[in-house]
């Protein structure tokens, strides 16, 4: 996903000292300025990129989740995730799509997330690997998935008007979820809030 800018307009950003995302500091030098809204606000489409293993597309998606206090104590924190509506209206699911051949899985999976839901965060270890069926193409994908804890909920995001989002509880996101493998993906993410495991290893315990 790019920002699509003309020249002209590079051409005055990079050089006018009135540029807007640009300040002058060290000595007069112009320095980039944090540009994080400034999002394109357009999603990749096509497939001509896409990453394919034996013949199994690779997919990549994450689990946006957040804490929220909830009213019983100040101290007490309950975990919420983010779920989005299917573009096809049926039913709600996590943020997911192509693993494209320019990109890494974490680069990937920070793009969908920012594409289909409009949030942005800290990227942890990856939950795991997950083989379904498409239901539209009768395919088989090998679907990654990644819990993100949000730091930042955009107001626009390229797929603002195709999709809905919202926070859910983890007990509301089981019942609204319509993918097992996302629901999979959802149980190894509250394990892991249960049992923290060592920096750099994945996930791969199951709740007793």
């Amino acid at each position: 996903m790019g920002l699509l800018l003309s020249k002209s307009i590079l051409n005055y950003i990079c050089n006018s000292s009135n540029s807007p995302v640009f300040s002058k500091k060290n000595g007069g030098e112009f320095i980039p300025m944090q540009i994080e809204n400034m999002v394109s606000l357009v999603s990749r489409t096509g497939r001509q990129f896409q990453r394919y293993e034996k013949g199994c597309r690779q997919v990549v998606g994450c689990i946006p989740y957040r804490y929220r206090k909830t009213e019983k104590s100040s101290s007490d924190e309950e975990l919420e995730v983010l779920v989005i509506s299917s573009q096809k209206g049926k039913g709600m699911l996590f943020p997911k799509g192509g693993w494209e051949m320019d990109e890494s899985i974490e680069e990937a999976a920070k793009r969908e997330t920012l594409e289909e839901a409009g949030v942005t965060g800290h990227l942890e270890t990856r939950l795991g690997m997950w083989r379904y069926k498409s239901k539209s193409q009768g395919t088989i994908h090998e679907g990654y998935m990644f819990p993100l804890l949000v730091q930042q909920q955009l107001d626009l995001w390229p797929e603002k008007s195709s999709r809905k989002r919202e926070w859910m509880t983890v007990a509301e996101a089981r019942e609204a979820c319509q993918n097992w493998w996302m629901k999979e993906a959802l149980e190894k993410l509250v394990c892991r809030q249960m049992q923290p495991q060592p920096k750099g290893e994945e996930e791969d315990t199951t709740c007793t």
